[in-house]
C-alpha cells in the first residue's frame, strides 16, 4: 500500500468508506469514523500505527495476519467492518456527539438488517455516547443491539497506550470463548 502524502490526505478529509459487511457474520467490529489515512487508501484501520490487524490475528480471529488491502478476505472469515460515522477526519474529537448518536441509530439498522452474531464495537467512550450508556466498560454488554450479543473493546489505534498489542490480543480473544 503506498503512503498517502499530505495532499492525499488533506483530500481524504469527509470522505467515506465501503462497509465490509455481509448477512450472518460471526463478528462485526464497529470503529468510531475512518481517519485520513483510511480515507486515502480506501481501506479501514489502514495508518501504520494501528494495530487492528495484528490484534485480531494475535486473538486468533484469523488465520494468517491480514492487511488493510485483505479488507474484503474478512468476510471469508465471517467477519466484518462497519463504523459509527461514515465520513473521514483527522481525528475523532472532530465528531460532535449529536453525530455520533445519529451514527448509531444508523448502525442499529444494519445490525437488525444485517444479523451479525457478536457486535464488538472499538471504543468505550464512542459506544457511551453512542448509546447513550454513560458507565459502559470495555467487555460483552448485558443490552443486545438487534439480538446480536454486544461488545465494547479498546480501541487499536495506536495512540491508546492503556492497552499494548498483547492486551488487545486477549480482549479480543474472547469473542472466540464467549457465546
Amino acid at each position: 500500500m503506498k503512503r498517502p502524502s499530505p495532499t492525499d490526505l488533506a483530500a481524504a478529509r469527509d470522505r467515506t468508506l465501503e462497509d465490509v459487511i455481509a448477512p450472518d457474520l460471526r463478528i462485526l467490529f464497529v470503529g468510531i469514523n475512518p481517519g485520513l489515512w483510511s480515507g486515502a487508501t480506501g481501506f479501514h484501520f489502514a495508518r501504520p500505527g494501528n494495530r487492528f490487524w495484528r490484534a485480531i490475528h494475535d486473538a486468533g480471529l484469523t488465520p494468517r495476519l491480514l492487511s488493510p488491502s485483505d479488507q474484503r478476505v474478512l468476510l471469508d472469515y465471517g467477519i466484518g467492518i462497519v463504523n459509527v460515522v461514515a465520513r473521514t477526519t483527522a481525528t475523532a474529537a472532530e465528531l460532535s456527539d449529536d453525530e455520533i448518536r445519529a451514527g448509531g441509530r444508523m448502525l442499529v439498522d444494519k445490525i437488525v438488517r444485517f444479523r451479525p452474531r457478536k457486535v464488538a464495537f472499538l471504543g468505550v467512550s464512542t459506544y457511551r455516547t453512542a448509546f447513550d450508556r454513560p458507565k459502559a466498560s470495555v467487555g460483552r454488554q448485558d443490552e443486545r443491539i438487534g439480538g446480536s450479543e454486544t461488545w465494547v473493546l479498546p480501541n487499536p489505534s495506536g495512540l491508546n497506550a492503556h492497552y499494548q498489542l498483547p492486551q488487545l490480543a486477549a480482549a479480543y480473544r474472547q469473542l472466540l470463548t464467549e457465546v
